[in-house]
């Protein structure tokens, strides 16, 4: 059972949805070195325990903030090794995310800059509040995004854009994430955790192999020729061949009544 931390408040809005929230909200919720590693232990238990848990919401407590990043008040003083110690936590932790064989689904409340976009831009999608604002400011601090940033956020608005907002550190907010593809819809602060929940609800409803599996063949196919990609797609499609939830989808279709998936 995944269970609420320091800096994690951790509940359940749906059957077999899991809600994460960033939860320091005086530190403006920036990730610490306890706070990664904290992601990362959640995200490795969902790992083992993905037939109770079938998508994760990822979103920040407060209505203003998200997620400000790396604390850089933790930072102050570091040493090169030191730095880069702890920035192999923080690398740790988004490999984590990304590689969670659920879907992983924003509920971005709010400011997200720096590592919070770059967290942001690692979930399969997300959704922002209207008062959302986001941005890639590690050049104005002398780094770069280091947390996946170049690369997720390139293939989220494309790699011009990408370019423009990584180089500039400039903000811009939940309507231009949205028509440049970062997210998926903007809804008023007061509505954005239901219309969350909503979606993963649904998601959550369906056979979950094939949700995993069709989650897999989009991002390693977006990778690949599309060729390959085709070829992959084949290979994930037949692992649901065998499942239980295979012979309940179509016994459940013709005798038309909602299916009950068990994820086997």
């Amino acid at each position: 059972m995944i269970s609420s931390t320091d800096t994690l408040s951790i509940d359940l809005p749906d059957q077999h949805v899991v809600r994460v929230m960033l939860n320091r909200p005086k530190s403006a919720n920036a990730f610490n070195t306890q706070m990664a590693s904290d992601l990362i232990d959640v995200f490795r238990m969902l790992r083992q325990e993905k037939n109770q848990y079938r998508v994760v919401i990822l979103t920040g407590a407060g209505e203003t903030t998200f997620c400000a990043g790396a604390d850089l008040k933790e930072r102050k003083g570091m040493s090169d090794q030191q730095w880069q110690a702890q920035h192999l936590v923080f690398e740790t932790m988004i490999r984590a995310i990304i590689q969670c064989p659920l879907p992983t689904i924003g509920a971005i409340n709010g400011s997200a800059f720096g590592g919070g976009c770059e967290l942001a831009s690692a979930l399969d999608f997300s959704y922002a509040s209207e008062a959302a604002r986001f941005a890639q400011t590690e050049v104005r601090l002398g780094i770069i995004p280091g947390a996946g940033g170049t690369q997720t956020l390139s293939r989220a608005v494309g790699e011009r854009r990408a370019k423009e907002l990584i180089l500039s550190g400039r903000i811009f907010n939940a309507e231009q994430a949205l028509a440049w593809g970062l997210i998926n819809a903007v809804y008023p602060g007061d509505k954005l955790q239901d219309a969350t929940i909503d979606i993963a609800t649904d998601i959550a409803s369906n056979a979950p192999i094939a949700v995993t599996q069709a989650k897999n063949a989009i991002h390693a196919g977006m990778q690949m020729s599309l060729s390959d990609a085709m070829d992959y797609e084949i290979e994930a499609y037949n692992k649901c061949i065998p499942t239980a939830d295979r012979l309940e989808g179509i016994l459940a279709f013709n005798e038309k009544r909602k299916p009950v998936f068990t994820g086997e």
